[in-house]
């Protein structure tokens, strides 16, 4: 799949609707790299090869800023969508984040998390 844009991706409702708003990147690595090293994930964890989560990061190395929509399975990952932000949100996710020296990998904050579900049309997002 190409890597679509913001408005090709506003027409892939099939997609939006199952996108995890709560899913990180260090969550995602623990589900799907690092089966069963997870202890206090509690029920929340990989239950077949067919599980996959769809969730945005930031790549702190992307310029101009944006964010990376992100479809992850057991087996691979792939970029979905990049959707160009605003520098403030961008760098508040990082510095929330608490830059990570060699990381570069990014949970967006929840008001940039709002911003992206309202341009995206989808559910609000708490």
């Amino acid at each position: 799949m190409t890597t679509m844009g913001l408005q090709e991706l506003k027409q892939r409702r099939d997609i939006i609707d199952k996108i995890d708003w709560d899913m990180t990147p260090e969550k995602a690595v623990d589900m799907y790299l690092e089966w069963g090293a997870g202890w206090t994930r509690g029920n929340d964890f990989v239950r077949s090869g067919e599980d996959e989560s769809y969730y945005f990061v930031i790549y702190d190395w992307e310029s101009p800023p944006q964010v990376t929509l992100l479809r992850r399975d057991s087996k691979e990952v792939e970029e979905l969508a990049k959707i160009p932000v605003d520098k403030e949100l961008f760098f508040k996710s990082i510095e929330e984040g608490g830059k990570k020296a060699g990381v570069g990998v990014y949970n967006p904050t929840k008001e940039l998390k709002k911003w992206l579900s309202k341009v995206l049309s989808g559910p609000p997002v708490e």
